[in-house]
């Protein structure tokens, strides 16, 4: 007779007061990432404020509503010290407020990070589906580093929300009750959904257009988040590809649509067959019901859909993300505008790793050639060098193709006279002769160099 988990459940079952009574001072917490962060057991842990001093409390883009009432509004520091491995706008807002300090990781490596003794902590707390009639709970639509977090804090807490899907595996996608020490019935807040991406522009649609070609039948694609990739994947459900294969990071709700239209098959990838890998997901309510126990879906680790070696088993692998800002010598920021964090360093790098030793694999970063600031003066995304402060996500020998409306170049290879030319051959025009003057002045321009 199969075994049942209810009287195990019912002993390990305490309010959302008293699992953050369990904290104390100088705890380490670390929260689950994205939509796995926890929302009874933070509300509950903020009225302790006056209680505790030095909690350190490290999370990633929990995308809350409500978030003032989360326990990092402290701005004496004396009680919360609040950390992110990836910033959303709350967390930006935050920072900005001096309430908020980031957390520099390649999201590939963030499960090592956690599992090695350079990050310790003492409670790790995860939203999670309810517990299916074999004990296990699912780590839903934030897998990443979920189970790892799990085996290395002294106490884990589970803070079960029936709106969270429960998504099959791939791996490390689930934890059993036996492996739990409390267990809060949470008062089952909606995920947040995130809102509809800005409407595609002129740019972004020029861009997509030039990115099209690049895939061809078969190819197991990573895109970001955005109005890009949505109008990438608008434009690939009406093109005539076949059996493309999904294996990313953040599955997003383009990747449905191309799954319904049956551009997407995953009947060629290498890993995971026939299915769609992700370790993280933010969307419409639509997308979550979607993953709500499908088989299609393989939700795995961080540490293996972020693996260049796993990625770079699928041939023909497209891996297509935004940057920020590119300086002529091919140095990409993605993460900060000058010194000021606005989201993190994430997976870019193991994509674009991952691609580059794909048999036929190309990885693209995208950006618009200007934007208007806000004195609505036009400025170039592509500089001399960057702002003083700019965090460098993406190092020039890790480069393979730049794409904005004016063009896609690949860099690979090239010198840095060579990179000069073709990234001002894609600036905006308006920019491309004082791009010349300041490449000749940094010494990386020839005078046989020509711009169309």
């Amino acid at each position: 007779m199969a075994r049942t988990y209810h009287q195990e459940y019912q002993e390990k079952l305490i309010s959302a007061e008293k699992a953050a009574g369990l904290v104390n001072s100088g705890d380490k917490l670390l929260y689950a990432v994205f939509l796995g962060r926890p929302v009874d057991f933070d509300l509950a842990l903020a009225q302790r404020k006056e209680e505790l001093w030095d909690v350190q409390i490290t999370q990633s883009a929990g995308n809350v509503p409500g978030s003032s009432n989360s326990p990092w509004v402290d701005p004496s520091k004396e009680h919360f010290i609040s950390n992110s491995w990836f910033f959303d706008g709350i967390d930006r807002k935050l920072h900005d407020q001096n309430l908020m300090y980031y957390n520099p990781v390649q999201f590939g490596q963030l499960q090592d990070i956690i599992a090695s003794d350079l990050f310790p902590y003492d409670i790790y707390v995860q939203k999670v589906s309810p517990m299916d009639e074999h004990g296990f709970f699912s780590f839903g639509l934030a897998n990443v580093n979920s189970l790892e977090s799990c085996l290395g804090a002294n106490t884990v807490i589970l803070e079960v929300n029936e709106n969270m899907p429960r998504v099959p595996g791939g791996s490390e996608d689930s934890i059993h009750i036996s492996m739990v020490d409390y267990i809060i019935e949470s008062s089952h807040t909606p995920l947040s959904v995130l809102p509809p991406a800005r409407e595609a522009s002129a740019a972004d649609k020029a861009i997509a257009e030039l990115l099209l070609p690049e895939i061809p039948d078969r190819a197991c694609l990573q895109l970001g988040i955005g109005a890009l990739p949505n109008l990438l994947g608008d434009l690939l459900c009406e093109s005539d590809l076949k059996d493309l294969g999904i294996h990313t990071e953040i599955f997003v709700d383009s990747m449905v649509k191309l799954f319904e239209t049956g551009i997407v098959t995953n009947k060629y990838k290498t890993t995971d067959r026939c299915k769609m890998a992700f370790t993280f997901s933010l969307g419409s309510r639509e997308m979550y019901d979607f993953m709500h126990e499908n088989p299609l879906m393989a939700s795995h680790c961080g540490r293996y859909t972020n693996n260049s070696r796993i990625i770079a088993l699928n041939d023909n692998f497209i891996s297509i993300n935004n940057t920020v800002m590119v300086d002529l010598f091919s140095q990409a920021c993605s993460e900060s505008n000058g010194p000021r964090q606005i989201s993190g360093t994430g997976g870019q790098l193991d994509f674009i790793n991952g691609a580059w030793h794909s048999r036929g694999g190309k990885s693209f970063l995208c950006l618009n050639s200007c934007y208007t600031d806000k004195e609505g003066r036009i400025k170039s995304r592509i500089v001399p060098t960057l702002p003083p402060g700019s965090i460098v996500t993406t190092a020039r020998t890790f480069i393979d193709y730049l794409a904005t409306e004016y063009g896609k170049v690949q860099l690979k290879g090239k010198s840095t006279w060579q990179r000069a030319e073709l990234l001002i051959s894609i600036a905006h025009p308006q920019f491309r002769d004082e791009l010349v003057q300041a490449a000749a002045a940094m010494k990386i321009w020839r005078r046989s160099n020509k711009i169309e």
